[in-house]
């Protein structure tokens, strides 16, 4: 299947939740992707494809993201890191704080899985204003791994995320709808 395929998927599969998790809200629930077998398979291959041959890892961005950066990494035998929310890794990690539009929110990454110098592939289920993927870069970088790009399967218009990541990283999404 081609990339438009999974664009397809991702369109038709997507539930649009209206006034979630607050009034005015128009959650897009991405999890119906992951409940069809097919489905998660095409977008899992269609993620990676612009990127393929130049990633020795993954790193999916909680939550969503892990079951992407899974399916990514069994797909083409690489490895899997996990960005995690503050307070859920054991032992040493690295933090990046950053800003939300309605406080500050913390990530963390288990320094030392990969060799220094490994290439990366980052990978969301959602790009909106892009401070996660960018908080997830620096995170990465600062662990001494090479980033090569963002992935997500849907990307939401109007909130300048692919702006914010541009000077940094390739963004390659499946997907966009309105904010």
């Amino acid at each position: 299947m081609t990339a438009a395929d999974a664009s397809a998927l991702v369109d038709r599969l997507t539930a649009v939740v209206a006034d979630f998790p607050q009034p005015g809200i128009l959650f897009r629930d991405i999890t119906p992707v992951f409940a069809d077998a097919e489905a998660f398979s095409v977008v899992c291959a269609a993620l990676s494809e612009p990127f393929d041959g130049s990633f020795a890892a993954v790193a999916g961005i909680e939550a969503r993201g892990f079951a992407l950066a899974g399916g990514i990494g069994a797909q083409t035998g690489t490895g899997v890191l996990t960005v995690r929310k503050a307070g859920k890794l054991p032992g040493e990690v690295l933090s990046e704080s950053y800003a939300l539009e309605y406080g500050e929110a913390t990530i963390e990454l288990r320094p030392g899985q990969l060799p220094r110098g490994s290439r990366v592939l980052v990978v969301d289920d959602v790009l909106a204003t892009g401070g996660t993927a960018e908080a997830s870069i620096t995170l990465l970088e600062r662990a001494g791994y090479e980033v090569v790009g963002v992935a997500v399967l849907l990307e939401l218009d109007g909130l300048a995320g692919r702006d914010r990541l541009a000077s940094r990283v390739p963004v390659h999404a499946l997907a966009s709808a309105p904010a």
